[in-house]
């Protein structure tokens, strides 16, 4: 039952992540095809698509067919749509270790999708951000700081990692135009903070590097490969002196230092290579992280409260 509860902790942090930034995407990929004449609409979704990782689809790769597969259409496993619904299911799951505020919150999301279907998609992706706002809100409002916390923050940052990664390669495979990159900014919440940071200079070289270095912008990728390490070191009772019992800090902290102790043109000579790398290491990640705590038999490695 307790690795039941902590495996649907883990993946409601990673769904109403995966809701929120998938909405942010999609923003993003609307705003340059409206913007940006010189985008050519068929070949910018067919790169949206290969960056969400969907191979097989219906009809002509426009933006259609995108908002179909990633926002409105329930039977498609990556729209937003039937993420809202896989995080309800994991939170009914963990119904007993969830306040009512945070409970309410997610089943109140659930229950408004059939509308927000019918919304235009800015509209939708703006309810999709509120939403998820508000359940974040409440979870940290209201959840205690116990290994089940750690679990949902671990999974949001991984999540927030890989996402974040896929916009970036979406910004990169634009060639990099200063309208994709301040997009990208806007989408991530960081356009603001950004100016501020590097004093109005809109350069995409430092758009870039606030979006993957950046330590104290919470959606940079080192700030939420950070973030997902600190959350396995309070889940890793075992305290080792020396080397990584665990798996899956091992290749989040291989991935963040490959990333931030590199020069950043080299980073952004090979971007589509680099983000593809790390979504691949957050996969292996999540599958180190079910092995090791969500299996049955290894339940024992970890029971108590997370020492703060």
């Amino acid at each position: 039952m307790l690795s039941r509860i902590g495996e649907s902790l883990f993946w409601i942090g990673r769904y109403l992540e995966r809701a929120d930034d998938t909405a942010r995407l999609l923003d993003v990929q609307m705003q340059m095809l409206v913007e940006d004449p010189s985008t050519d609409e068929i070949t910018s979704c067919e790169q949206l698509f290969a960056v969400m990782g969907i191979e097989d689809f219906d009809g002509v790769p426009n933006r259609w067919s995108m908002l179909d597969n990633l926002a409105y259409d329930q039977k498609s496993p990556t729209s937003i749509a039937a993420v809202i619904g896989s995080m309800r299911e994991a939170a009914r799951s963990a119904r007993e270790t969830l306040s009512t505020d945070v409970w309410s919150a997610i089943n109140t999301t659930w229950q408004g999708v059939p509308a927000a279907t019918s919304m235009r998609p800015v509209e939708m992706f703006n309810w999709v951000r509120r939403r998820t706002a508000m359940i974040s809100g409440s979870a940290d409002d209201s959840m205690p700081r116990d290994q089940g916390w750690y679990f949902y923050v671990l999974g949001r940052n991984i999540e927030r990692a890989d996402m974040t990664a896929r916009l970036l390669s979406t910004a990169a495979s634009a060639g990099g135009s200063g309208v994709a990159w301040q997009n990208t900014l806007r989408a991530c919440g960081g356009y603001e903070s950004f100016l501020r940071t590097y004093r109005g200079i809109e350069r995409d070289s430092a758009a870039a590097e606030y979006l993957l270095l950046d330590r104290w912008f919470p959606r940079s990728l080192v700030s939420s490969l950070s973030e997902a390490e600190r959350a396995l070191t309070r889940l890793d009772v075992a305290g080792r002196r020396a080397g990584f019992s665990d798996e899956a800090l091992r290749l989040l902290g291989r991935a963040r230092t490959e990333i931030e102790y590199r020069p950043l043109n080299e980073l952004l000579e090979t971007m589509p290579f680099e983000m593809e790398r790390l979504q691949r290491a957050c996969s292996a990640a999540s599958d180190a992280i079910t092995a090791r705590y969500f299996a049955q038999e290894n339940w024992h490695m970890w029971t108590g409260r997370v020492s703060l």
